[in-house]
């Protein structure tokens, strides 16, 4: 059994792996991060549509959290103030508006820095 959650996101996508490796590097959330073209979905219960559309955090009793909430996961993953910021998107309002923000930057992750045409999320999942 896994002891480490993980965080699943898209290895495709050049903006994705970038702030990946942001967190990796600057967070340093206790996690395993992998990209779900090589994650045992079936395994987490996770469908591949899913994975496409938004980041995956998976506790190791596979409860699934996505988007916005994943992101707040991994920030509490992290202890110390960035715990405190993930604490914060969890709770009403800021969950509400953390949603809307991470579907505008999924929605449109191809123009950001690093991300390229390969990016985009096909338009029936946006």
């Amino acid at each position: 059994m896994r002891t480490l959650p993980v965080l699943v996101y898209d290895g495709d996508c050049g903006f994705c792996t970038s702030a990946v490796g942001l967190a990796e590097r600057y967070v340093r959330p206790r996690c395993e991060a992998t990209p779900w073209q090589r994650a045992p979905l079936a395994s987490f219960g996770v469908s591949q549509q899913r994975a496409e559309y938004e980041a995956l955090w998976v506790t190791p009793t596979n409860a699934v959290h996505g988007g916005a909430q994943a992101v707040a996961k991994l920030l509490l993953s992290a202890g110390s103030g960035w715990a405190v910021l993930g604490a914060v998107l969890t709770l009403p309002p800021m969950r509400w508006i953390a949603h809307g923000v991470y579907r505008l930057i999924s929605n449109n992750r191809q123009r950001l820095p690093g991300g390229t045409p390969a990016c985009a999320l096909p338009a029936n999942r946006q």
